[in-house]
């Protein structure tokens, strides 16, 4: 029998039972569709995630509070470690090393920010004059807040971009006051507009000189992270040596294994980043198997019936002649074109889906990629074959070894 003749009775024989034939080829088309979502977005992910670094740049050392080798974080339990300080960063800053370039301060809040009536809920940074290099940030309007203002704790603000268009609309942000947390503060930058990021949304942020982030909005001596911007990428390791001496001479630590503190590259965190995404890709996948398994027996269960419906056709084309690797290659296309149609709608909505969340995802003012690898299609259409193939082999074997005479005569 014609292959394209074998594909138009599984048609046919899917049309007479909709209901049932729908039920079948949805586990199929629900593991296919979900394999295409994870791989798209998994690959999306990477993209966004490489993107970020290259933003923030491969030139930067991050200087965290913490032990080494520390598994979970203790901010995780509600612990607030204060190991890193103020003075860590200004003896970081003095060190007058040949590969450190800048070298900014952090610490991060919440609170309300206030312009007459109209208040909005924002994070803020509480930063050192560095940040705008560290950060590459740009000014929009008027300018940032200088080493001066830093140490005298002048309460002057700068805003992102879209934080000052929603608090201020129509009007000029510069030097007027908003409040946080009940304190007055006077605006002296807006940013350009930059894009939000899974670290921070900058054109959303609220930058502040860190002592007065310190002393008045927080009340804390500690410090959340330091930043560092190299010279020169290829010295960064030799770098990192020399600044956690000096973190371990300020701290009275004789030994790297008593360290308190954290030093990361953006390198080594795109290297986590990737592991991470790729053991969720990894078993997001293998979850999506096990409807595509179900599938694979729905698909084998109608087959079946398929066979005790065409006894009698099979019976007459063995009577005719046809070879037992005949009946079975003809009942493999109509299998394999049952679970070929259902991995097809799966990929279709697949895509449709991924484009869908890189239209939300894209909404929250993210720099996501809408991306279908090519090898995720491939992928998911062997899938879809392969599965024809295995779980149509049963039937298949079971029609090819009837008896004509007695199929001739069932009833």
């Amino acid at each position: 029998m014609h292959i394209l003749e074998s594909i138009k009775i599984s048609l046919k024989m899917l049309s007479r039972k909709k209901m049932q034939s729908f039920l079948t080829m949805l586990g199929i088309v629900i593991g296919v569709m979900a394999v295409v979502i994870v791989l798209s977005l998994g690959e999306s992910a990477k993209e966004f995630v490489l993107g970020e670094v290259k933003t923030i740049g491969t030139d930067l050392i991050a200087i965290t509070p913490g032990k080494v080798g520390e598994r979970i974080p203790a901010s995780a339990f509600g612990v607030v470690n204060t190991s890193l300080k103020y003075k860590d960063g200004e003896k970081l800053e003095k060190m007058y090393h040949p590969n450190i370039d800048e070298v900014a301060m952090y610490v991060q809040g919440n609170s309300n920010i206030v312009f007459e009536d109209n208040a909005l809920n924002s994070s803020f940074v509480g930063s050192t004059e560095s940040y705008i290099i560290i950060e590459k940030a740009k000014i929009k309007a008027g300018r940032f807040f200088t080493k001066e203002e830093e140490q005298g704790l002048a309460r002057v603000v700068v805003l992102g971009s879209k934080l000052a268009e929603e608090l201020f609309g129509e009007q000029d942000p510069i030097q007027q006051k908003v409040k946080i947390k009940n304190m007055n503060f006077r605006v002296i930058g807006v940013f350009e507009e930059k894009g939000g990021s899974m670290l921070q949304d900058q054109d959303k942020t609220v930058v502040v000189p860190i002592k007065v982030a310190q002393k008045l909005l927080l009340g804390i001596n500690h410090i959340n992270f330091i930043r560092i911007k190299v010279k020169d990428e290829s010295l960064i390791d030799s770098t990192i040596e020399d600044v956690a001496e000096s973190l371990r001479e300020s701290h009275n630590i004789s030994s790297f294994e008593d360290d308190d503190f954290r030093i990361n590259t953006s390198a080594e965190a795109l290297d986590t980043l990737n592991i991470i995404t790729d053991a969720l890709k990894f078993f997001l996948v293998a979850v999506s198997f096990v409807s595509l398994i179900v599938g694979g027996f729905g698909i084998m269960n109608i087959m079946l019936a398929t066979v005790e419906e065409r006894i009698q056709e099979i019976g007459l084309r063995k009577a005719l002649g046809a070879k037992e690797g005949q009946i079975v290659s003809q009942f493999l296309i109509e299998t394999v074109a049952i679970t070929f149609l259902s991995g097809l709608i799966g990929i279709i909505l697949g895509i449709s889906i991924s484009f869908i969340a890189y239209k939300v995802i894209t909404a929250l003012n993210l720099k996501w990629v809408f991306l279908v690898p090519i090898d995720s299609i491939i992928f998911a259409t062997v899938i879809s074959i392969t599965i024809g193939l295995v779980f149509g082999i049963f039937p298949a074997k079971k029609a090819s070894k009837l008896d004509p005479i007695e199929a001739l005569r069932y009833e």
